[in-house]
């Protein structure tokens, strides 16, 4: 596969031989594919590594973001159809915003390739089935939805620091948060043939425990809900054992 400068999907590492599995990593709202350069080293040399790359980063600052889920949804599945990532083994992760988009695409790519999605990793995420808190976060007014967002860990202090940084990045965020916060259980509570373990933060104020107890509802046999020191941002925080976790799992399941 040749997908080093990908639009849609950068290649971030290469698997040593053999290659076991690919895993797809899915960012949190605004994010780009380089929060996931630093999990390279540590994982498992089996897997191939690869993130999504929404429109509104990068090379596709300019491109118009997505205002509903079912376009995204059925735009990210046929990216990673296209790459051919789909019909050989493969696992999702996704923190937050990304974890629901990686759901979803989980499930569509369940039924046209059954078996091949080893694993579904959702990461500081409520469960379909539980209610969003409010008030919502991408309403608020520009000073006090950044005010909201950096008491959650989620803007670092050079970008606060940098306003027209600023002007380019809360757009983008804001409009994944607005799908994040809209999103809820679009398959009637049906759940996934695909195993999903979903990590949450032990001091999360918004999907704590209580937002993702009903995760493992929503996937196959060796479903599971962990807990993770930390805030909302713990795969920040705690990458180490985030990536242990997810490591772990990809080689018992290979």
């Amino acid at each position: 596969m040749q997908l080093d400068s990908d639009t849609w999907l950068p290649l971030i590492r290469r698997a040593s031989e053999p290659l076991r599995l690919r895993l797809v990593c899915f960012p949190y709202a605004g994010g780009s594919p380089d929060l996931f350069r630093t999990w390279a080293q540590p994982l498992d040399p089996g897997t191939e590594l690869l993130a999504v790359r929404l429109p509104g980063r990068g090379p596709r600052l300019r491109e118009p973001l997505y205002e509903d889920w079912e376009p995204l949804v059925a735009d990210t599945f046929g990216a990673l159809a296209a790459a051919g990532v789909l019909a050989e083994p493969h696992a999702f992760f996704g923190h937050s915003f990304g974890a629901r988009l990686a759901y979803e695409v989980a499930r569509r790519t369940a039924a046209a390739h059954p078996g091949l999605t080893r694993r579904l990793f959702v990461s500081g995420c409520r469960s379909p089935d539980h209610p969003q808190h409010r008030p919502y976060l991408h309403d608020l007014p520009h000073d006090t939805y950044l005010d909201s967002v950096r008491a959650m860990g989620g803007l670092p202090a050079e970008l606060l620091a940098n306003r027209a940084m600023l002007r380019l990045f809360v757009p983008t965020m804001r409009g994944d948060m607005r799908l994040a916060e809209l999103w809820g259980d679009m398959h009637g509570g049906s759940p996934s043939d695909v195993p999903i373990t979903a990590m949450y933060g032990r001091d999360d104020p918004v999907d704590g425990r209580a937002a993702t107890l009903g995760w493992p509802r929503y996937g196959g046999p060796g479903s599971e809900l962990l807990e993770m020191p930390g805030g909302h941002f713990f795969l920040d925080t705690h990458r180490e054992l985030v990536v242990k976790t997810v490591n772990a799992r990809l080689v018992s399941d290979g």
